[in-house]
This record gives structure tokens, sequence and C-alpha cells, in this order.
């Protein structure tokens, strides 16, 4: 085995090593989920020579330079303030969903107008038009890393999948008997995708020949919310009947349901090293669970209204909600599941709520037609996004937290930089 060169991954924290054995190019990544800005570089570069015999002493100078850039990117807490960078005047009637490529160069807007497009970020251009469903485009995905195809999924109950440089559509998918509502790319098979419908199914198909592969049935409510492992062998899925399943997407079996909310979920996701899953309901709380023991870990309740979105950090050791209550909250799940902050300043339902790739900032958007900015530190808003004529229903960071995206039904999306 040879060392060829170290490969940085910012968000979530991590370092790659190509190497060469038996002629072969192969990579390794080594997750650094607990780096701080206290973390003792030397320690930690003589920590990794030790576990991977590809490194010597001869790259170790380089090994600590890396992991020092690394440490600098990911530990900085200096406030950075975002302007009105674009506005896509979008689509001709209401948006429905938004989606960035991997490496937030391009933005996907679905929308009532049976359409979806692929918008250039930088120079705020549309570059394509994905025209063919019947009825509203509701869900879009690109398939990240690569973000070569496009999936999206239609009230008119078929899934299509794109090619992302051309426009062109490569298979339509069919099975479902009602809206579908979620589509995902599996992230290890590639040629896989999943739907999640209002007919209370999920289904697998091929991305090439449009086969259906499997049936993911046993809710008795719609499904809404769906999430691949990063093995891809597990599906989750969180369904109006109250209960989030849990699937082997090799026999399309249900291995597990977790139960205990009291009302329709409204998302699930699963934690960056898939060991919890969060869930969100309109039972006014969220719920964290072991993804191995299918046990549920806490309760988060404080809540004065249905709780609409939930998401994790990185480190899987916070995690925040958005509610109708017009407030979003922090949470350290780590022991007590105690509350952290209450972010109070929206007039209206909070709609969506996601965590700045390094963790330290949280993104809101409100029917009060603003997003807001808040610390994580100190739960205090830091800006106010404004300028959208009507809800604020959904929003994104890209990749490096470098651009923000909202979307609104005022049938615009507005670029942040």
């Amino acid at each position: 085995m040879r060392l060829l060169k170290f490969l940085l991954r910012y968000f979530p924290p991590g370092i790659a090593l190509e190497y060469t054995q038996g002629g072969d190019i192969k990579t390794k990544m080594i997750d650094l989920l607990d780096l701080t800005a206290k973390t003792d570089i030397k320690a930690l570069a003589r920590s990794i020579k030790d576990a991977e015999p590809v490194i010597t002493e001869s790259v170790m100078d380089q090994l600590e330079e890396t992991l020092q850039r690394l440490q600098s990117k990911v530990c900085d807490t200096s406030v950075k303030r975002y302007y009105k960078y674009k506005t896509l005047q979008t689509h001709l009637l209401p948006l429905t969903n938004i989606g960035f490529d991997k490496l937030g160069k391009r933005c996907l807007t679905g929308s009532y107008d049976r359409t979806c497009k692929v918008w250039n970020i930088d120079s705020g251009t549309e570059l394509l038009t994905l025209q063919g469903h019947k009825n509203v485009v509701y869900a879009v995905s690109f398939n990240n890393p690569t973000s070569d195809k496009i999936v999206t999924g239609s009230f008119d109950k078929t899934a299509s999948v794109w090619c992302s440089r051309t426009g062109n559509c490569l298979v339509n998918l069919w099975g479902h008997d009602a809206e579908v509502v979620v589509v995902r790319f599996s992230p290890s098979h590639h040629t896989r995708v999943a739907t999640g419908s209002m007919d209370g199914t999920g289904k697998i198909f091929h991305t090439e020949s449009g086969q259906q592969l499997g049936t993911l049935k046993g809710h008795t409510g719609e499904v809404i919310a769906l999430q691949y492992n990063d093995d891809g062998n597990q599906i989750i899925t969180g369904s109006f009947d109250g209960s989030i399943g849990i699937w082997d997407t090799r026999t399309y079996k249900r291995t597990s349901a977790l139960v205990g909310h009291d009302a329709k979920i409204s998302n699930c996701i699963f934690s960056f090293d898939c060991s919890i899953i969060a869930s969100s309901s309109l039972d006014n709380t969220a719920r964290v669970w072991d993804a191995r023991m299918n046990t549920c870990l806490g309760v988060l309740s404080g809540h004065e209204d249905e709780v609409l979105d939930v998401t994790l950090d990185n480190q899987g050791s916070r995690l925040a909600t958005a509610s109708s209550d017009a407030t979003a909250r922090l949470w350290d799940i780590t022991g007590e599941f105690k509350e952290i902050a209450a972010l109070d300043g929206h007039h209206e339902e909070v709609s969506k709520i996601c965590f700045s790739p390094n963790g330290h900032q949280l993104l809101t958007s409100s029917l009060d037609r603003t997003a807001r900015l808040w610390s994580t530190e100190s739960g205090r808003c830091l800006q106010t996004l404004a300028g959208h004529t009507d809800d604020v229903f959904s929003c994104a960071f890209s990749y490096n937290g470098d651009t923000i995206v909202t979307a609104s039904k005022d049938n615009t999306c507005t670029i942040w930089r």
C-alpha cells in the first residue's frame, strides 16, 4: 500500500486517505465528528497514524497541516451576515419544494405548474425546465454527491428520473395509487430510488429500467417522510398513522415500527452516523430513537402546538424543532434531553429548520414572510432575511454554508450569499 494524498471533507468534518493497493486506487474515509477548536492536532494526527498502516512518519507534517486546515474551517465561529444576491422568478404557480446539488452550484424548484426547474445559483439563470408530469411536481432531489440525475415526485402518482445536464427524462416510475410526496436516491446503490406516497406505501425502483423492485407496505396512513441510512440497506418512513417504519431494502420487509407519537408524523431523519432517528409530530412533540435497539430514548415536549420539522447537527448531540406555535427550539440530546434555547421572534408558524454545515447557526422559515438565522450558542436571532411577499415555506444551506436559498408562496426563490 502507498499513500497518494489526503482529501478533506469539511462538513461533517473528516479526512480521506487515497492510496494504491494491488494496482487499484482506493479511498478510506475517517470521520472526525468530535473535532473542536480545543482538539490537540498533534495528538489527533498521531492517533490516526497508529490506526492506519498506510500513513508513514514522512507524511506526518502534511497530515498535521491538513488537520489544522480542517480545524480552522470547521471551528470558525465568526458571525457572517448574508445579503440578498438574486431573486429567481421561478414559476407561474406556487412552489412546492427546493433542493441543492452537492456543491451548491445548482438549485431545483418544484411547482404547481407541473414542472421542475434547474437553476444556476451564481448567475441566477434558469438552466433547464423538466416537463412531462400531468400534475403538481411536489418532491425534487439530486442524486448527490454525483448530482448527474434528478428525481421528481408528482401528484400524478408517478415519479420520474432525469439527466441533470440535458433535462432529458430517463425513465418514468409507475405503481403508486396516489400522490408521490417524497423521493430519495439510494446513497450506495446508484441505480435505486425510493418514493413515498399518500397511498400509504413506499416503493423502490430501478432508475434505469424503471422496474418496481419492491413495495414497503404496512403503514395505515399516508407516507410523507422517507430517508435511507448511509449504507442504503435500510429506509425509515414517517406516516400520518403516527408511526415510523424501519425497512430492510434487500427484502422490502418492515423490520420494526417506532410507536409512541399520538398524532401524525411530520418528519423523520437519521443522524449522520445513523445511530439515532429523530421524529417530529403534530402531537406537539419530537422524539429521539435508538436506531439499533428501536427504542425511544427521549421525548422533547415544550412546544404549544404542532411540531412541523426536526433537524440534527452532524454530531447527533443537538436537535432543533420548528412549530406552529411560531417558535423553534434547540435541544441537547446527549443526556437529559433538555431544552437549550427557545428561538422566539417569528410572528407566525415556523415551517422549516436546518443547521448550518458547521453547526453554529440555525436557519428557520416562517409564514410571517421571513427566514431567520439564529446562534446555536446563545439562541439569539442574528439576522432576519426579509423581502418575500408571502409565506416562506422552505429554506436550505448549500454544502459549505456560504449560500442560503429561501422559497416562498410568492412564486420566487431568493439566493442569499
